[in-house]
């Protein structure tokens, strides 16, 4: 068959795709032979005489030919914009019977590439689509006459009435954007500026004006969806006093069925694949973001879901729910996508192609009053900090997660834990309670009016089992009951929705514990302190955070729930127990669907039916390890529930099903069977590999996952009895002048502290000549030696600090960490006099270079100049540049190591040599 296939002409395999392309969206494919118009609504005739030419495709609606189908090798998909006047000429101007009458509807595609433009559109631009559009789409549009571009154009000029002025902004900007025919644009608005409400209003807009038929508003949470849902409820236009859900019908999406006639939906991504894919999911499985659950196989057409049902979607929360795997769900459909968020990163931009038409700061925000600002305030211990060590012969408690029951054993070795163990492999009641009980006594200090009033606090925890500490100590510390402190997690045994509701209207509860329910996008106004007991490494995760606390809320508001309060809320404290505000933080967090994802996502994946060898060797590696502490009365169990598979067959057959040489000889043995002769097939190793992923995938089921995630949460944690805690710091957060000077002073002793030690930091203080063997590997080596020893020292940060001392005026920042500590050690060495970004420095050496030579005998021509330009900026993030580096890419683009030679000749070693000496030194 594979055989077969490779002896077809590559076009006719572009036209059979094409076929099932039509076929799936409702067309009925035909031969001139066989034609007839009237076969059903929608026909596509293959291969159709028109004045200009032969047309691949002619769509026929309802009898008349509407649309024309280019059709092209998918080789060719880089080439389609190439043939647009052609498919465009064959449309013109109809068919034989049908002069005058152009066809309105052009698509190019390679059956893997597909691209398609309205000739009703103000100004017709072709685009990619996932697929063909359906017949009655397409008698639809052409009875209503205008498209939903043109339609665009008759957008009304916005109101400023009911709007604030940054909303306003937004949607004019959007509006904008949307007439321009721009695919997607980002709404960048401060948490508390009113986004849901902005976007509504445009999404009323949108169907009021422009008569978009179908809009989405894509969510990442089920709490985030209900309240999106809420909030459409309330909405009333200030032109109708009729509500939004008396005018549009709504719907936000429990099931994978969509109601005729809605004309928004609000849903979680997670529920919008299971809608593509025909897979229903629990509603619990909205409560997890994307990013802790995965996709599980690729979307494909779905006739019941066609590419064009939705006119926009408006993706809510932006920053987390739409990368990696999961963005082909958005691929999928025909439409405008408008992203929100408060805090976007780069790939955010990269995303939504740079189109920000709303760019309203949190700073912005507190100078309009639209938010209130923060104080920062640090509760510093010595076991927090510095961690502890158990001697070998001391009773300790050890407990189980889940259970929490608890047992005494006697320590056979010393046990160290750091303060990146607490909660985690140890913890430590001390450590919590001395964190506690600071606050407490911080309290009138940070909140001088509340004679003894506990405001709004939440706290944010590591894991349920560390909330669960939390809570008992916070009762016992403030000598409160039950009512006092509540936990709002989605494990939480009372209706999380109801404590939230009591937290934010009712006086009690004064303090919440949460893991990831609440920190982002839950609107809690009476919110006045932020308590982190746990550290964030994403800047775009810790910002979302630190917004629970950033709406304002007016006298009489407050008083409602916090009755001693004497004013308005005038601001907010982040009180920082664990150097959350001092932790070195990425753009974004790393998604490696392998690495990061918990044994209760791997399997779930393997469950539903995803494959791979990383995702099998990953999901084996998950479970020896929990092999290793499973007992016996566990062992029993898992094969009780397999109906006899034990974990170690299990993990055998997931490793048969990536092993080559067992899918080899199954398929070899399978085809024998079937009295096959000479050379297995290649089609038979595919069957082979897919039986057994069956057999992986009839051993992991739903009560299979759930049985081995509940042995893991049974590991137990060591009960830190010994070793009490006591409080090193507590205080307002330094100024910013007295924590860069620190951080400054910290960095540079140790550079001078390990001068000798590390070869980096050797050749940097080391005589001119040596210092052009400096190179990436290095630089990494002591990059990730100070990220080991001393994490707090960060070089972008630590740049950043020096830079404010120093006041420098460079407007460049480094490139990387990397660079910033090249040029973080120069200084201290004493090669630079100030601050200087390394990749400044060596375009300032590289200019005096080239001038140099410019000056001399050599002439460089421009293309000498480009490749030495090059060089340059290779040497401005690596430092080095060496041989084999002009393999790569991008001098490999540009004809590697073999044109350097021939546009430089014998000099070309010298060259490389004298640049990494010149610009280096």
């Amino acid at each position: 068959m594979a055989n077969q296939r490779l002896n077809q002409d590559p076009e006719q395999i572009a036209r059979d795709k094409i076929d099932r392309m039509l076929i799936d969206a409702g067309w009925a494919v035909q031969s001139k032979n066989e034609f007839d118009r009237f076969a059903g609504l929608g026909v596509a005739l293959r291969e159709y005489q028109t004045p200009n030419g032969t047309a691949d495709y002619v769509l026929w609606v309802d009898g008349d030919p509407v649309g024309i189908i280019e059709a092209k090798r998918e080789e060719e998909g880089v080439r389609l914009s190439t043939v647009e006047e052609q498919s465009g000429e064959y449309a013109s101007q109809g068919i034989k019977h049908y002069e005058g009458q152009a066809m309105r509807f052009i698509y190019e595609s390679t059956g893997v590439l597909t691209r398609f433009r309205d000739m009703g559109d103000p100004r017709p631009r072709s685009r990619e689509v996932f697929s063909f559009h359906r017949p009655d789409t397409m008698k639809r549009q052409l009875q209503v006459g205008n498209s939903l571009r043109a339609n665009m154009q008759l957008l009304p000029p916005l109101h400023p009435e009911g709007l604030r002025h940054c909303q306003f902004e937004a949607i004019t900007n959007l509006e904008q954007s949307l007439k321009e025919d721009k695919p997607r644009a980002l709404i960048q608005m401060a948490t508390g500026a009113g986004k849901t409400f902005t976007a509504i209003t445009a999404i009323y807009r949108l169907l009021k004006f422009a008569k978009a038929r179908r809009v989405l508003f894509l969510v990442d949470t089920r709490n985030l969806g209900e309240q999106a849902e809420q909030e459409f409820a309330r909405f009333m236009p200030t032109d109708d006093n009729r509500t939004f859900t008396e005018l549009y019908s709504m719907q936000r999406l429990r099931s994978s069925a969509i109601p005729q006639g809605t004309q928004v939906v609000i849903s979680t991504i997670q529920r919008l694949y299971s809608m593509l894919t025909g897979k229903e999911i629990a509603e619990e499985a909205d409560e997890a973001t994307p990013a802790e659950t995965g996709t599980k196989q690729t979307v494909v057409y779905n006739p019941r879901v066609p590419v064009e049902f939705f006119d926009a979607i408006v993706i809510d929360e932006c920053h987390r729910s739409i990368y990696n795997d999961w963005r082909q769900v958005l691929d999928y459909f025909d439409a405008y996508q408008v992203g929100l968020t408060a805090t976007p990163d780069n790939r955010t931009y990269a995303y939504f192609n740079e189109n920000v038409v709303s760019d309203y700061t949190y700073e912005q925000a507190v100078i309009d009053g639209v938010n209130v600002d923060y104080e920062e305030y640090l509760i510093r211990t010595a076991i927090t900090t510095g961690g502890a060590a158990i001697e070998a012969g001391e009773k300790v408690y050890k407990r189980e997660k889940l259970t929490r029951k608890q047992r005494w054993e006697q320590l056979d070795e010393d046990e160290n834990y750091s303060g990146r163990d607490l909660d985690k492999k140890v913890v430590n009641k001390s450590q919590i309670r001395h964190v506690l009980r600071t606050f407490r006594h911080a309290l009138p200090t940070l909140f001088p009016d509340r004679q003894s009033q506990v405001p709004k606090t939440l706290i944010f925890a590591k894991s349920d089992s560390h909330a669960e500490d939390i809570i008992e100590l916070v009762r016992e510390e403030f000598g409160e009951g039950n009512e006092f402190c509540k936990k709002v997690t989605y494990r939480s045994q009372e209706d999380p929705k109801t404590v939230l509701s009591a937290f934010r209207n009712e006086y009690y509860p004064r303090i919440a514990v949460t893991v990831d329910m609440i920190a982002t996008g839950t609107d809690i106004k009476p919110l006045e302190c932020l308590l982190f007991m746990r550290d964030v490494r994403s800047r775009t995760y810790f910002e979302q955070m630190k917004g629970r606390g950033t709406r304002t809320l007016s006298f009489d508001d407050l008083r409602k729930v916090s009755d001693k309060a004497t004013t308005a809320k005038t601001h907010f404290v982040i009180v920082d127990a664990v150097g959350v505000l001092e932790s070195h933080k990425t753009d974004s967090r790393q998604l490696n669907v392998q690495k990061g994802l918990s044994l209760k996502q791997v399997l779930e994946q393997v469950m539903v039916g995803k494959t791979g060898d990383e995702l099998y060797s990953t999901a084996v590696s998950r479970l020896s390890r929990l092999d290793k502490q499973m007992t016996s009365e566990d062992h029993k169990g898992f094969i009780e529930v397999t109906g006899g598979v034990s974990l170690q067959e299990l993990m055998n057959r997931l490793k048969d099903a990536t092993d080559p040489d067992t899918i080899a000889q199954k398929a070899e043995e399978d085809y024998r069977a079937q009295g096959g002769q000479g050379t297995v097939p290649p089609a038979m190793e595919d069957q082979a590999r897919r039986e057994l992923e069956k057999q992986v995938g009839r051993i992991v089921t739903g009560s299979t996952v759930d049985y081995l995630v509940k042995v893991k949460q049974l590991i137990e944690q060591t009960i830190d009895t010994v070793n009490l805690d006591k409080v090193l710091y507590v205080g307002h957060r330094q100024d910013e002048g007295a924590r860069s000077k620190r951080l400054t002073q910290d960095f540079r002793a140790y550079i001078e502290q390990n001068r000798d030690e590390i070869t980096a930091l050797k050749v940097l203080y080391s005589m001119p000549r040596r210092r052009q063997s400096l190179r990436a590997d290095l630089v990494e080596e002591l990059f990730n030696r100070l990220k080991a020893d001393r994490p707090d020292l960060m070089p972008t940060r630590v740049y950043d600090a020096w830079a404010r001392l120093e006041n420098t005026r460079n407007t460049s920042r480094p490139f990387n960490d990397l660079t910033a500590l090249v040029s973080l050690v120069r200084h201290i060495v004493g090669l630079d006099a100030s601050l200087t970004p390394y990749g400044d420095l060596v375009r300032k050496k590289f200019k005096e270079w080239i001038f140099k030579q410019n000056a001399g005998a050599t002439q460089f021509t421009p293309e000498q100049v480009e490749w030495l330009q090059m060089l340059r900026d290779h040497i401005a993030t690596s430092f080095h540049v060496e041989m084999e580096d002009l393999d790569l890419h991008p001098f490999n683009d540009n004809g590697g190591l073999n044109r350097f030679y021939s546009l430089f000749g014998e000099q070309y070693t010298a060259i490389l040599a004298e640049l990494n000496e010149e610009l280096v030194a």
